[in-house]
């Protein structure tokens, strides 16, 4: 009886380690959990909504407009952020009456399509948001939360040095989904 009981323990041992040996390096450099906490990107991510982030394509691929992405609050680099890309590096933000206008490299100014927001969200959006042009440094991108008037975003703390950025929403697993929930959070700060 006591063969069998080391050589199950030596088993659930072996099983251990392999599973580690697979698990903590996906971690580590594919694949990271977080948890959103606030409304900054509300309606589309909600608080306690639970995000897988991909860490690698940013390697091998430069971001596009509109990722949402986590990355590292420039001002404290322990908080991480959750943000969508609304500019690159080298373009020109301007916001004006709550439009987002954008100046590419090129020279060519366009009126940012944020076809990921409700007509009817967009519209109750505080229209006393404007600003002079930003220009953005050659690794800086200019990122905003979805609820634009509840997110401390490029607007109130500045421009997101490339370095910063962790990874990309790759899947969400919702919880409001999951229970049933009408999907709306009481927080209103990120």
């Amino acid at each position: 009886m006591n063969q069998k009981f080391i050589k199950e323990a030596l088993d659930l041992i072996k099983i251990v380690l392999i599973s580690l040996a697979i698990v903590i390096p996906i971690r580590a450099f594919i694949f990271q959990p977080f948890m959103v906490k606030g409304a900054s990107m509300e309606p589309n991510y909600h608080s306690t909504d639970y995000l897988i982030i991909d860490q690698v394509s940013y390697r091998f691929n430069e971001p596009e407009r509109g990722d949402v992405i986590v990355f590292k609050y420039p001002n404290n680099l322990s908080l991480k952020y959750i943000k969508r890309i609304i500019a690159f590096p080298g373009e020109a933000v301007e916001i004006k009456d709550g439009e987002v206008f954008i100046t590419d490299r090129g020279g060519k100014t366009f009126q940012l399509d944020e076809d990921y927001l409700p007509k009817d969200f967009k519209e109750h959006w505080t229209k006393n948001n404007n600003n002079k042009p930003i220009l953005l440094g050659e690794n800086d991108y200019f990122v905003m939360g979805d609820n634009r008037n509840y997110s401390s975003d490029s607007r109130s703390w500045g421009t997101l040095p490339k370095q910063h950025i962790i990874g990309k929403v790759f899947f969400t697993l919702s919880i409001t989904d999951i229970l049933g929930a009408n999907g709306s959070s009481n927080n209103i700060i990120d």
